[in-house]
Parts: C-alpha cells; sequence; structure tokens
C-alpha cells in the first residue's frame, strides 16, 4: 500500500469552491482525506512550498495525431506534453486516418492511453462515418464502448435536416453533440477573419458572421429537438451573443473557447505567421474582448487546449496552403491564468466545468476521486520557446510569450508522471 501526504500546499478545488491551505493524503491512488493534522505512518511526505495543489486539469478538445498521423503527434508524445502542462484527462478528437467512427478504435484509443500511464483519454465517437457529413456513425454502440460525445471535429454538420436528426437520436441516448461552429460555405478556402488587415496582407477571408450564422441555426434545431449541443472554441461577440440569450431559455446548449481566442488578436498573423493560422481564425480585439466578458459571467462553461499538432511541414507553407492549429497542452494551464479570472474561476473552467459538461469522473478532490493532482506555482513565470516544448509538435502561437503559472509536479492516479526539470 502506497500512502501520499502533501502538505504545505494551498488547496484549490473548484468543485467544492475551497480555496485554503491544508492536507491532502492519497491512498493507493485515491483521495482519502483532507485536513489531516499529521502524516500517517509510514506515508511519504511531500512539502509543497506553499504552491497550489489543484486536481489535474481535464481537456475536452485535443487532437492526439493517433492513429494516422504519429509523425504530427503520438499518444506518448501528447502525453508527455499533457502533464507537463497538468493535464491528466483529455478528450480526443475522433478526426485521425482511420476516424473513430468503430467501436474498436474508440476502445483502442482510451487503453493507449492507460498505457502511458499519464493520461486518461475519453475519445470522441465520429458523428457521421469518415466525418464525411453524409452516413450518421453507429453511435448507439459507439457510446457502449466508451465514446464520451460526438462530433466530427473541424468539420461543421452542414446540413440542416441531418443535424436536426443527429440531435434528435442522441437525445433519445442522451448522447452529447459537438459542434465546430462556422458556415462550411463561408469559410471555404478561407484562413484569417475579414477585415483591413487580411484585405492588406491579401488573404483568402471569412466574415465572423459565419460563426453566429450556423449558431443561430443550430439553437432553432435545439429548440425544435430538445437535444444537447455543445459549441466547440467560440470566439466571436455575435455568437457568444446567440448562446447568452439561448441559454437564458433554458435550452441544453453549452460552450468552450480556447486560449487564442481570448488572449490573441489578428495581429498575432503578423508577416504572415503561420503558427498564428488558426480555425477559427483568430479575430479582432473586439471579439476578444467579449471572449473574455463570456468567460466572467459564465456564458462560456470551459477552456479546451484546441491542440491541433503540425510538424514543419505542415506551417513551413505560403500561409493561405498552412495547415491550420496550434498546440495548446503544455500551455493550458498558464494561459488561462493569463486571462486575468481569479485563482478558483479559471481553475474552474479547466477541471470541474468541462468534467461537468463531458459527464466524466474528474476534476475533482473529492475525498473517493482518483488521485488526479496538479502542483503549480501561480507567481513563477515563464518563457514558451518553439523548440524546447515536451511533445513531438511545437506549433505554438503564443511562441516567445512570458507566461504565469509554473507547473511543478503532476500525479496520476496517486503516481507522479511528471516533475519540472526532471525526468522521470
Amino acid at each position: 500500500m502506497s500512502t501520499l501526504f502533501f502538505h504545505n500546499v494551498r488547496i484549490i478545488d473548484p468543485a467544492s469552491n475551497r480555496d485554503a491551505p491544508g492536507t491532502l493524503t492519497v491512498c493507493d491512488g485515491i483521495i482519502t482525506e483532507l485536513d489531516a493534522a499529521s502524516a500517517p505512518e509510514g506515508a511519504q511526505s511531500i512539502d509543497g512550498q506553499g504552491a497550489v495543489l489543484a486536481p489535474g486539469l481535464v481537456d475536452m478538445r485535443a487532437d492526439l495525431g493517433e492513429p494516422g498521423f504519429e509523425y504530427r503527434e503520438d499518444v506518448e508524445t501528447g502525453a508527455r506534453a499533457a502533464v507537463a502542462g497538468g493535464v491528466t484527462t483529455l478528450a480526443v478528437l475522433p478526426n485521425t486516418m482511420p476516424v473513430i467512427d468503430d467501436p474498436a478504435l474508440v476502445q483502442h484509443l482510451k487503453e493507449r492511453g492507460n498505457d502511458t500511464g499519464m493520461i486518461t483519454i475519453h475519445p470522441y465517437g465520429a458523428l457521421t462515418k469518415g466525418c464525411e457529413g453524409k452516413e450518421t456513425a453507429e453511435l448507439g454502440l459507439l457510446q457502449e464502448v466508451g465514446a464520451v460525445a460526438f462530433t466530427d471535429g473541424t468539420r461543421a454538420i452542414a446540413d440542416t435536416k441531418q443535424l436536426r436528426n443527429l440531435l434528435s437520436y442522441a437525445r433519445f441516448m442522451d448522447g452529447l453533440i459537438v459542434q465546430h461552429p462556422e458556415d462550411p460555405s463561408l469559410a471555404r478556402n478561407a484562413c484569417a477573419t475579414s477585415g483591413p488587415l487580411a484585405t492588406r496582407l491579401g488573404l483568402p477571408q471569412v466574415p465572423a458572421a459565419a460563426e453566429a450564422i450556423l449558431i443561430a441555426r443550430d439553437v432553432r434545431i435545439v429548440e425544435m429537438t430538445g437535444g444537447r449541443l455543445h459549441f466547440a472554441h467560440v470566439s466571436t461577440a455575435e455568437g457568444l451573443e446567440l448562446i447568452r440569450k439561448a441559454k437564458a431559455k433554458g435550452l441544453s446548449i453549452t460552450c468552450d473557447t480556447a486560449p487564442p481566442y481570448f488572449l490573441l488578436t489578428e495581429e498575432t498573423i503578423g508577416d504572415f505567421r503561420t503558427y498564428a493560422k488558426l480555425s477559427p481564425p483568430l479575430r479582432n480585439p473586439a471579439d476578444r474582448d467579449a471572449v473574455l466578458a463570456a468567460l466572467s459571467d459564465g456564458t462560456i462553461d470551459a477552456i479546451a487546449s484546441d491542440h491541433a499538432p503540425a510538424d514543419a511541414d505542415d506551417k513551413r507553407l505560403p500561409f493561405a496552403q498552412a495547415r491550420a492549429g496550434g498546440i495548446g497542452l503544455v500551455t493550458l494551464l498558464s494561459a488561462t491564468l493569463a486571462s486575468g479570472l481569479d485563482l478558483l474561476s479559471a481553475l474552474r473552467l479547466i477541471t470541474s466545468a468541462p468534467a461537468k459538461v463531458l459527464r466524466i469522473d474528474a476534476g475533482t478532490l473529492a475525498i473517493g476521486s482518483k488521485a488526479d493532482l496538479c502542483l503549480f506555482d501561480p507567481e513563477q513565470h515563464w518563457v514558451v520557446e518553439s523548440g524546447k516544448l515536451p511533445g513531438r509538435a511545437q506549433n505554438t502561437p503564443f511562441d516567445g510569450e512570458t507566461m504565469p503559472g509554473k507547473v511543478l509536479r503532476t500525479f496520476r492516479h496517486g503516481l507522479e508522471v511528471y516533475r519540472a526539470g526532471t525526468a522521470l
């Protein structure tokens, strides 16, 4: 039997609204006690030196490249990036090769995560076979083996009748559908948000309204079907206002955003910087400020890493041809802290809140929970340096930025899986 005793730590658990000094005891990978006066006999004592002890982060959307794109990232390298960022639980997208539209692939991905010993993977199942937006995937079978929700990843369901049918069917099985909110016809071949900057650079443009147009349609379909719908990486003021009103009506709608949409703007593109080519594209300052406001007022339910690995050949292309996406696992905590939210609110968006949306058992320090833990120093800053980050992919849009919040140690099921500056 192994026992850990954490002391001299500031324990923050958003699931219980706790933010106070204390102690935490772990026995055989399970949290067994809070605020014990002394260490149990034989326990390994861990002095946190005043750092924050929080639940391991829950990332509700990441692409790990496996199967099919291991040259960008695989489960093993993605796991190393995750735990260096304090992430212990990931929901991974199905738009791989082959697509995760087969129950055996769902099971395989879950096992691959466990095999690393570092992370727990909750795979998304594809909404349509091959993520092609045509034939509905075997949603029931995918859910039976553990698909956490259903999505076609970065492809929106464009056909209105099909989305109505999918939401109706998913409601029958109490399943969650995750939508990429961008009108595909308006976004086709575009790579930057419409405006003076994209015009000056001569880049193909998509209007910000492409997001709101799809959200408005989908909200109406949720009203018709009563299904559960989640909008991924929402990035515009207009889209968020529609979601705010839909929530006020009591509709089963949730949403998330990703750090680039509340920390960066289209100006980050600079002189055709492909690491800043994302999907959806970076927006103007007014949209960025609207995302920050929506994080504060609760319109946005969670923050996801939107981890989208690319290798050098994917990005060493003219801006319009380069692969869209940026990595985000290792910077998820720091970027969230940089939002300016108080610690408890910031951590909620990357622990208990995404776990609640996905209905998974994670993101809490409750007694009886698995000891997935992140020990970090919120006052310590570090510089994001592409080429020196853990994981295979290095395409971070935050390259060169100084960020708050240094992850010191990460534990999964009570086992240490990351320690800053030390290979485990």
